[in-house]
């Protein structure tokens, strides 16, 4: 231990800080991978709709893919209290969804939307619901206000 510190103290404390980490422009880099993020969504969803070839929607495929794993390390980065609330286990629970696509094609049609349905509601709900931590029973927006 160096000055009263565990290494596993100092880790939670980067991860999880009291007030959150945040870029110059964050606001805007959000906009855009979203925005991204979306055009992504759509063109993977018509490939799915209308059985379109690989090579029409790969590149949906990986925008999709590069702008939700940005955006999933901004928010890690900003504070990882995010995989303790709602509005990230949501994001695993897509993840999911999109492995068990992936390795069970027969169902991707309802998994794609389901996927999609999550994304609306989560975006879209209340503050109390979107920064409740299952874990902790309560609406939770740092690790401090846990103990």
């Amino acid at each position: 231990m160096r000055g009263g510190k565990s290494a596993r103290e100092s880790l939670i404390r980067v991860l999880f800080p009291d007030e959150s980490r945040a870029l110059p422009g964050q606001r805007w880099i959000r906009i855009g991978l979203r925005t991204l993020h979306l055009i992504g969504v759509a063109g993977l969803g018509g490939a799915y709709l209308y059985e379109a070839a690989p090579h029409s929607w790969l590149p949906y495929f990986w925008l999709t893919m590069a702008t939700g794993l940005l955006m999933v390390m901004l928010e890690v980065w900003s504070n990882a209290i995010w995989l303790l609330q709602i509005r990230g286990l949501a994001i695993v629970f897509k993840v999911l969804l999109l492995v068990a696509i992936a390795l069970h094609d027969v169902a991707a049609l309802p998994l794609i939307l389901m996927v999609i349905a999550i994304s609306g509601v989560i975006a879209h709900a209340p503050g109390n619901l979107r920064y409740y931590s299952p874990y902790h029973r309560r609406r939770l927006e740092r690790l401090s206000d846990a103990r």
